[in-house]
């Protein structure tokens, strides 16, 4: 089993919650259950964005998209959510929200 979070920036905003909060109630409940089987290792919907961020793509609805990094093998971080339209927004909110947590962890270290 691997272990999900959700990423409190060091504003205290957490972002993929914010997202999902928008969702409609439906999308959540689908959205909750491919981050649920992230956490039971089932990575075969997901693309590396770039710079240690992956998204989870969502084939229904407008294309949404989960974006995370592994923080080892055991460790999954939920950075934000989005759709297709924003994706490129998305992607570099998630790489600086996963560098703020790198540089945060080093910090605890």
């Amino acid at each position: 089993m691997i272990d999900v979070r959700e990423y409190v920036d060091a504003r205290g905003r957490n972002h993929y919650r914010q997202w999902t909060l928008k969702l409609d109630p439906v999308a959540r409940v689908r959205v909750d259950k491919a981050v649920f089987r992230l956490g039971e290792g089932n990575f075969s919907a997901v693309k590396p964005e770039g710079e240690g961020v992956s998204a989870l793509r969502l084939d229904f609805g407008p294309g949404y998209r989960v974006y995370f990094a592994n923080d080892g093998k055991q460790l999954v971080i939920l950075l934000a959510g989005g759709s297709k339209r924003r994706q490129q927004e998305d992607i570099q909110l998630a790489r600086r929200l996963w560098t703020e947590y790198k540089r945060r962890k080093k910090l605890e270290e």
